[in-house]
């Protein structure tokens, strides 16, 4: 079973739907759900997805929207070390060094997906957009 990580844009794609990604993004979440991929996230991803969400919703349907991901994807540990890999590391976004790291510190994370591929050009991860990996591992409608 893959163990991946799944960006912020890639959560953001399924929970404002945003075409044509959110189909991809469903899919993906979809997965976790069934059991057959493992899907985590950061915990600074959350508090993102709540601000964002937070603009165009109220507080008790941003929540439901938070739990009901919650029921899907775990999330990692972000720690003092892992935020001094960031500091230090090649990456141009310190938050996608944060969730990079985050995901690098887990021996059982072999891959971040995202729709923003050239972000995570320093990673020693496997760096996919959703359609590439549903196609490669033939998950795809």
């Amino acid at each position: 079973m893959d163990h991946l990580l799944i960006d912020t844009d890639v959560l953001l794609d399924f929970l404002f739907d945003r075409q044509p990604f959110s189909d991809d993004a469903a899919k993906l979440l979809s997965l976790c759900d069934e059991g057959k991929i493992k899907g985590f996230i950061t915990s600074v991803m959350v508090s993102n997805i709540y601000y964002i969400l937070r603009k165009n919703a109220g507080h008790e349907k941003v929540i439901e929207s938070l739990k009901l991901l919650m029921n899907m994807v775990d999330v990692v540990t972000t720690d003092k070390q892992t935020i001094i890999e960031a500091l230090h590391s090649g990456f141009k976004d310190f938050e996608d060094a944060l969730q990079n790291f985050s995901a690098q510190n887990r021996a059982d994370i072999t891959l971040i997906i995202t729709r923003n591929v050239k972000d995570y050009k320093a990673s020693r991860l496997s760096i996919m957009d959703p359609e590439t990996y549903l196609n490669l591992r033939n998950f795809s409608p």
